[in-house]
């Protein structure tokens, strides 16, 4: 990148302005995009901002204290088809109401569509960056959209598509009306010292390859990493704390290691307030409201849902030296065909090594698909369950390869099967090593014919 280096408010922005500030926003940017890249600066302030387009070989620049706020008003989002810079394709563009199709939005995939709006665009790009020093905040004010994603989801805080070479650092997302950061079909990703705070998931990466998220602080009111279909990811050294799952993730080649993963959430899921509560962007954060949900519940969720042709399978999948206190769950895996989350592609192998978890409650599911038995491996592993916990074993599992357990010891669960197995005994391989618990050795495995019953999440 050029060094060129730039002032919002040398193009006219004014912060602590009760009018909006991205046209000013948008012309520095511009001037430093068409002068072949450089740094954009905001200063410390409020910036109240609808949408912004970062562009290639630019950098945006919170300073210390900046503040960009976002409208509430979801028709505010739709810069892009007004774009001269770099136009958007009409193809490319879609104002239509979110509705499901095979699991996600019908539009998931098209760049200028409603559900992919973002506080701060970045389609097409190369060798971008935004980069927040202690203080800086983008503020997503829980925009509602009555025909967003399940009838009030906004845009995402930040939006990426089709890029390449991002860097994402240091600043905080707070209260995003969808996901914090939307990354789709982009290479060499970088998100470090990040923080979010309620809102929704906290980086949801799809079709992306080698990514690495660390040293940042996961508070969210939905899933903390989330995405399917990736290829080469390290996430390290990371706060995570959630209403839903931890990681409802999958690819080829994920490293997770050195995280701190607690419960019950900072933040509820607010998927639980009400349909006034969500218009009116209330953070009903209120622990002694029961009415809302703070418990997390999973570890790991396979992600995997069928809108997209998955080429990278959840293969390779390692998760180390973490310590989980709270989680419902320790793994959900269930490919029995009732959760069209998980039902794009099945989960070939994962492993969890030099795990302390404390307080689960349920049991961990391991449910395969036939044809592509999941390996699955737990090597020194300390799990003890919540006093009370109803769980009706340490483990729910059909259609395995192998299921290791090797170094294990599990508390608080006796009068429970360790496996509790659907299936043909004869397939399927189960490896003992050093197992320690109050369940019979004679309880290990037990095989049912019963019906196969797991709650979706």
């Amino acid at each position: 990148m050029s060094e060129k280096i730039v002032s919002v408010l040398d193009f006219g922005a004014v912060p602590g302005s009760d009018e909006f500030q991205d046209t000013c926003i948008q012309k520095a940017i511009d001037e430093c995009f068409l002068a072949g890249g450089g740094e954009v600066r905001i200063p410390a302030g409020i910036f109240r901002v609808r949408t912004i387009r970062l562009r290639s070989n630019v950098t945006l620049r919170l300073c210390e204290n900046a503040h960009l706020e976002a409208s509430r008003n979801p028709e505010d989002y739709f810069m892009l088809k007004y774009d001269t810079v770099e136009p958007v394709a009409s193809k490319d563009l879609d104002e239509s109401a979110w509705e499901r199709v095979g699991g996600a939005a019908n539009s998931f995939h098209i760049p200028g569509s409603r559900w992919n709006n973002g506080v701060i665009r970045c389609l097409w790009a190369k060798n971008v960056a935004i980069i927040g020093e202690p203080g800086s905040v983008i503020d997503g004010r829980d925009c509602f959209d009555e025909i967003g994603e399940e009838n009030y989801r906004g845009p995402h805080a930040i939006s990426i598509l089709h890029c390449e070479n991002v860097t994402l650092r240091g600043y905080t997302v707070v209260n995003s009306a969808n996901w914090a950061q939307s990354i789709k079909d982009t290479k060499h990703i970088l998100v470090e010292n990040v923080e979010n705070r309620a809102g929704h998931d906290g980086v949801h990466i799809t079709s992306c390859e080698d990514v690495t998220i660390r040293g940042s602080r996961f508070y969210t009111g939905d899933d903390c990493i989330a995405g399917y279909n990736n290829k080469d990811i390290l996430v390290e050294d990371c706060q995570i704390n959630t209403a839903c799952s931890a990681f409802r993730f999958s690819g080829t080649n994920v490293l997770v290691q050195r995280c701190n993963i607690f419960a019950p959430a900072k933040y509820l899921f607010r998927g639980s307030l009400t349909v006034e509560e969500k218009r009116s962007g209330i953070n009903a954060n209120d622990a002694e409201n029961t009415t809302h949900r703070y418990n997390m519940l999973s570890l790991f969720t396979y992600f995997a849902e069928p809108a997209t042709i998955i080429e990278n399978p959840g293969t390779n999948i390692v998760i180390r030296d973490c310590t989980v206190d709270g989680a419902d769950r320790f793994l959900h895996y269930n490919y029995s065909g009732n959760e069209i989350w998980q039902s794009g592609r099945p989960m070939l192998d994962i492993a969890f090594e030099n795990i302390r978890a404390v307080n689960i409650s349920m049991p961990l599911t391991a449910y395969g698909d036939p044809d592509e038995r999941v390996k699955l491996w737990l090597r020194n592993v300390d799990a003890s369950f919540r006093e009370g916990a109803e769980a009706e074993a340490f483990m729910k599992a059909a259609n395995f390869e192998i299921i290791a357990m090797e170094d294990v010891t599990i508390r608080g669960l006796s009068g429970k099967p360790l496996m509790k197995c659907w299936g043909d005994p004869e397939k399927g391989n189960a490896v003992f090593k050093n197992v320690c618990c109050d369940i019979p050795r004679e309880m290990w495995m037990q095989y049912t014919d019963e019906k196969f019953i797991c709650k979706p999440i």
